[in-house]
């Protein structure tokens, strides 16, 4: 009998939790790869989001990453979007901590819709959290705290915000360290970071928004050579995705512009890249990237570079 309840309970931690079975101390979850709206986007009757409409597979939560570290039982999340509900039990999916566990931290880029707006979910009509820890630079802080109703969260204590200061490192655990850093970008509300995260084994530097890689102040090639992995803004694939948008208006690092750019560097550097962040016109994002079916995705896969993938696992051991 003792034999029988010690295999169940291996069983249970096994099948409950993927990265049990493969033994990784920390590792990432890609927990969604859209642009703000997701994919399908509300109120789009185009070609670019019919076969999302139609099937329920093709469809994509706001981009977001997790970092769990399993000898710390500790998860943190890189933006908090309109897909909250559905990306912790994705994420819950991935892990086996304490029955109910909610997150350690909740790190924000910025105050565009998709990289905040899920921080609803904390507060009093839902989960109800107390003093969930909240990271943001100072103007994203202010923003949350004197406008509605992010200021209820934070008068209700439901979150606890903690400021950021680009390029100084935050001690997460002993096996996980978060550092900011500042990004050119439409800064309305706050400004925009991206993050590296770094273990003692490997490095992602997680930034989903940019204005174009000629406005930053650093090489994104060195970034990339400096990494492990860089999940990477890949919001438009191509000049004219808009048609009856001045695109300059709003500006991202195109795909076919980063191919471009990368073309120079080493293949096992451009094998880091993982594109995220895609808009619902992104061809890439269709037919769930597969480059069998999507030229774009083949175009990208050829060119030695990756898309992120819902879902997708990323040892940082």
């Amino acid at each position: 009998m003792i034999r029988i309840a010690i295999f169940c309970v291996l069983c249970q931690l096994v099948f409950a939790n993927p990265a049990f079975a493969e033994e990784s101390q920390v590792y990432a979850v890609v927990l969604g790869v859209a642009q703000d709206a997701g994919y399908p986007q509300a109120n789009c009757k185009k070609k670019c989001c019919e076969l999302a409409w139609q099937d329920p597979g093709e469809r994509k939560s706001t981009s977001c990453v997790a970092i769990v570290d399993t000898k710390n039982e500790k998860r943190f999340v890189f933006d908090c979007t309109p897909d909250f509900p559905e990306q912790l039990q994705l994420l819950d999916s991935k892990t086996f901590f304490k029955p109910g566990q909610l997150i350690d931290g909740i790190f924000l880029t910025h105050a565009h819709i998709g990289h905040y707006t899920g921080l609803t979910h904390l507060g009093l009509e839902v989960i109800g959290a107390k003093n969930a820890p909240v990271y943001g630079t100072s103007r994203m802080n202010r923003f949350l705290s004197t406008n509605g109703p992010w200021s209820q969260l934070v008068k209700l204590q439901n979150i606890k915000l903690t400021d950021i200061t680009p390029d100084k490192p935050i001690e997460l655990t002993d096996s996980v360290s978060v550092t900011p850093f500042q990004v050119p970008h439409r800064d309305e509300y706050s400004d925009t970071v991206g993050f590296r995260i770094q273990t003692p084994g490997k490095s992602l530097v997680y930034l989903p928004d940019i204005d174009k890689w000629s406005k930053w102040d650093r090489s994104i090639e060195k970034v990339v050579s400096d990494c492990d992995y860089a999940l990477l803004d890949g919001s438009f694939f191509a000049d004219g995705e808009l048609p009856n948008r001045d695109m300059s208006q709003i500006p991202h690092p195109f795909i076919e512009e980063s191919i471009a750019l990368f073309a120079n560097l080493e293949a096992d550097v451009r094998k880091r890249v993982h594109f995220i962040h895609l808009n619902h016109t992104n061809p890439a994002i269709q037919f769930n990237g597969d480059p069998k079916k999507n030229q774009a995705a083949r175009q990208i896969e050829q060119a030695g570079l990756n898309l992120a993938r819902q879902g997708q696992v990323i040892s940082l051991d």
